[in-house]
């Protein structure tokens, strides 16, 4: 069985990643832990929301209940981004260029490297943001859609409908599809590369007893991988109209212990699957084989992240027992 390095934590663990191959752990007191040569901690927030990795420059991007954004740095060095006070700060993104969104109430702010600030306003709360992977644009994920914003330009936005409350938003690698989780137990998709003029296409993924809390996208987008189930939900993304009319994989399926994280592989079609009682399984999408990561802990797995090289996966739990595995054991 691989190996497992224990890290025992206070509380909850909200993110976790890799900087430089450092494992670092954002918890929800504040505190960003990392396994440098030793634990090393750092204060970033009072109370921590959010938590997500920019790839681009290898920091970790963490918002707060004290109003703040900042950036981490594989050293442990702490840069603040931007400053709201009274305002909770629950939505972060990392975009191209330098670029950083955040969102508290109706509006997003997507702060550009030369430190201009552009505002972007909605009818309703923004639920979610992220960028696309190609061009300066912005999705927002609000009640009964998304609206999508050139951040550079005074283009139109494009407003994709769909009743009910989206609460997450992501755009498939190759920016073809954009993929919402919802309050409702299901996922809501829209193909964005219909010709102009052309009706926007649906994509409905329901059918999850739970509502979904974590998604993924294999290496190059071909699949995108769920929670919300007793089996991690897998649907298929490499036809040109996505997954519709085709059935998910279920893998890592256990009778009655809900999938709370699911991490996909940096480069094997492979993925982490986090449960409800702290176990993990990693699964191959291929042949369904499974192998055993860590047995049950003391609490339910929040966040997980692999290793660039895919050789280590990270963990936190919503107890704060955390550690690293050692795929090779």
């Amino acid at each position: 069985m691989p190996t497992v390095a224990p890290l025992d934590l206070e509380g909850h663990v909200v993110g976790v990643t890799y900087l430089n191959n450092i494992p670092f752990f954002a918890e929800a007191s504040g505190l960003i832990h990392r396994l440098d040569h030793g634990h090393k901690t750092s204060q970033a927030h009072e109370g921590l929301l959010c938590a997500v990795h920019d790839a681009a420059s290898d920091t970790l991007l963490t918002g707060g209940e004290d109003g703040r954004v900042v950036r981490s740095a594989a050293d442990g060095t702490l840069t603040e981004i931007a400053s709201v006070p009274r305002k909770w700060i629950a939505q972060v993104a990392a975009g191209p260029q330098g670029s950083v969104g955040y969102a508290y109430g109706k509006t997003a702010h997507v702060r550009l490297a030369d430190g201009t600030t552009k505002d972007f306003t909605e009818e309703r709360t923004v639920e979610g943001i992220a960028f696309a992977p190609k061009g300066m644009r912005v999705a927002l994920a609000r009640y009964n859609g998304v609206t999508l914003h050139w951040v550079a330009t005074a283009g139109k936005p494009v407003d994709l409908e769909w009743k009910g409350a989206h609460t997450g938003v992501t755009f498939s690698p190759d920016g073809r599809f954009l993929v919402t989780t919802m309050q409702e137990n299901a996922l809501h998709g829209w193909k964005l590369d219909t010709k102009p003029g052309a009706e926007t296409r649906h994509m409905r993924m329901t059918g999850y007893p739970a509502k979904v809390k974590s998604i993924s996208w294999s290496a190059k987008g071909k699949w995108l991988a769920s929670s919300g189930a007793p089996a991690a939900i897998i649907w298929p993304f490499q036809a040109k109209e996505g997954p519709m009319g085709k059935a998910p994989l279920e893998l890592g399926t256990r009778a009655n212990i809900m999938v709370t994280q699911v991490c996909c592989h940096p480069v094997e079609e492979i993925a982490a699957i986090g449960f409800a009682d702290g176990m993990i399984l990693v699964v191959r999408f291929a042949d369904s084989k499974e192998v055993l990561l860590r047995r049950p802990g003391k609490g339910a797995i929040s966040s997980m992240a692999w290793s660039r090289d895919g050789r280590h996966l990270a963990f936190g739990s919503e107890a704060g027992d955390c550690g690293v595995v050692d795929i090779a054991g």
